[in-house]
């Protein structure tokens, strides 16, 4: 069973930076893509940003410029670095991982972590 766990979420003034973490239980180069989605209150969680196995990155619009996930296959965690916060990136983020099991694509969540942006 894949474990993913996340870290780094908390309370920010709008402009200010937070770095989350997502470690994984196995080796990174087992999984097809991982991610980052957000969750906000009375909202449909979505996706944030993601790196596949190949590196290609894919963000959402509204944090574009902005944030920046990358990862560190030695420690087999995936980061988010969250740049210039605004408002409304408030929600539960949550990490994403997918690999194939036999031809299912099977995802797995961490627990979350709250981020939180003041004005």
């Amino acid at each position: 069973q894949v474990q993913l766990v996340e870290s780094g979420g908390g309370l920010v003034q709008a402009g200010g930076s937070l770095k989350l973490s997502c470690a994984a239980s196995e080796s990174l180069f087992r999984f097809n893509a991982m991610g980052w989605y957000r969750q906000a209150p009375g909202k449909q969680r979505e996706l944030v940003a993601a790196i596949t196995a190949a590196g290609n990155t894919n963000y959402a619009d509204s944090v574009k410029g902005r944030f920046t996930i990358s990862t560190d296959n030695v420690k087999n965690t995936v980061f988010l670095q969250m740049n210039s916060l605004k408002p409304e990136d408030t929600a539960v983020y949550y990490c994403n991982a997918n690999l194939w099991i036999r031809v299912v694509l099977t995802d797995y969540w961490g627990q979350g972590t709250q981020v939180t942006v003041s004005s």
